[in-house]
C-alpha cells in the first residue's frame, strides 16, 4: 500500500503572495477600513474622532474587529463607508 504525501504548497504560497502584492493598496468592498495599534486610552479617542467625523448614519461607521495585545496596547480596525451619499 502506497504511503499518502499531501502535494507541495510552494505554488500555493506563491499564487497568495502575489495576490496579496497586488492587492496592497486597494480598497477591498465598498467600505473603507483602517486598523491602528495603540494604547487603550489612544484607541478610544481614535474611535471616538472616526465617530465624530463620519457618523454612524451615515457612513454606517464602527469599530469592525479589535483584540487586546501586551500590555495595555489595542489592536482595531475602523470601518465606514467611503462617503455620506
Amino acid at each position: 500500500m502506497a504511503k499518502f504525501t499531501p502535494p507541495p504548497l510552494d505554488g500555493l504560497k506563491r499564487r497568495i503572495d502575489r495576490h496579496r502584492q497586488h492587492m496592497a493598496g486597494q480598497r477591498s468592498g465598498m467600505f473603507v477600513r483602517e486598523t491602528y495599534q495603540m494604547s487603550r486610552i489612544d484607541a478610544r479617542e481614535k474611535a471616538r474622532e472616526w465617530f465624530e467625523e463620519f457618523p454612524k448614519a451615515a457612513y454606517w461607521t464602527e469599530v469592525e474587529s479589535w483584540r487586546q495585545l501586551e500590555g495595555d496596547q489595542i489592536e482595531f480596525t475602523m470601518r465606514r463607508l467611503p462617503s455620506a451619499d
